[in-house]
């Protein structure tokens, strides 16, 4: 059986908290897993979330701020501690390669596993799977940032009222699938398009068009909310977001499972983020995250 589900790994900002460790999050998708953003102490709660390095097909690093990278070397020297038996690829900024390579020979470690490096140099298309084709586009932070976006295909759902008016019963119904007609009747006399979920992730950064571009019509959005809208001159200036503007980007971009996370430690009341985030207008479900969580992609509507 499918799944595709988040798993939060870590909440927090540049400092970590008590409660919070740096970030963190891992999206399973079918069978197939992407870690985004491995901060420190990320291998750590891969463990306490039940989260193997097996089960890691793809890297997504957005920027090189130590909190969405430093747990990179302790990530790659698992997957080839465990010898993973598929392949590893790892998307980053190209403008970062030379952090990205100082992460994966930071201590000597035997190298069993081909991590295949893929680096972002711009918006578009990065890779093409069965279930989805990945995404990037460029964010606004003081380094160069990328978010990540997964989109489903479009499928076609079957329409049993509309089979029986046509006659098209048992095998026909699979064989008008695979072929496109049956004894005159055509695909889309018997169906409507399924459209395929859609998956973003938007860590640092302030508004801009990728934000939108990458928020644009998502079943789930994973979206950083550094600040509450009082701090929004810090957040302008730092590169960062607020609740409220998160919110108001998830609203209009008809996302219909909003994720803020990436909280600064001078906060302590998360319900606050909340209710900024509602009060911005945003009606769909709505999660302030927390470390170890599990959130499901929402069903297709």
């Amino acid at each position: 059986m499918s799944v595709r589900e988040l798993v939060v790994l870590g909440t927090a900002s540049q400092v970590p908290t008590r409660h919070r460790n740096h970030n963190g999050y891992f999206l399973r998708w079918d069978g197939e897993g992407i870690l985004f953003d491995p901060g420190e102490g990320t291998q750590r709660q891969m463990v306490r979330a039940g989260v193997a390095a097996h089960d890691i097909h793809r890297i997504c690093v957005t920027h090189f701020h130590g909190d969405h990278s430093l747990g990179l070397a302790g990530v790659i020297q698992r997957i080839n501690l465990d010898r993973v038996p598929h392949p590893v690829t790892a998307h980053y900024p190209r403008s970062g390669q030379r952090f990205f390579e100082r992460l994966r020979y930071s201590t000597a470690y035997r190298e069993t596993v081909g991590v295949t490096e893929a680096p972002v140099d711009g918006d578009g298309v990065l890779a093409t799977a069965s279930s989805y084709r990945l995404e990037a586009a460029l964010l606004s932070h003081p380094v160069e940032s990328y978010g990540y976006r997964l989109v489903e295909p479009d499928g076609r759902r079957m329409l049993p009222e509309l089979l029986a008016a046509h006659g098209v019963r048992g095998p026909d119904v699979g064989r008008i699938q695979r072929e496109g007609s049956v004894g005159g009747v055509s695909l889309d006399d018997v169906s409507e398009v399924r459209r395929g979920q859609r998956f973003a992730f938007v860590m640092d950064t302030r508004l801009c068009e990728g934000v939108h571009a990458l928020a644009e019509g998502a079943d789930l959005l994973v979206v950083e909310s550094t600040f509450l809208d009082e701090d929004e001159r810090l957040a302008v200036d730092h590169g960062h977001l607020t609740a409220g503007q998160a919110a108001r980007a998830a609203r209009d971009a008809g996302v219909r499972h909003l994720v803020l996370t990436h909280f600064s430690q001078r906060y302590s009341e998360p319900a606050e983020f909340e209710r900024q985030a509602r009060a911005a207008g945003f009606e769909g479900e709505l999660t302030v995250a927390h470390d170890l969580q599990r959130v499901p992609v929402p069903k297709r509507s």
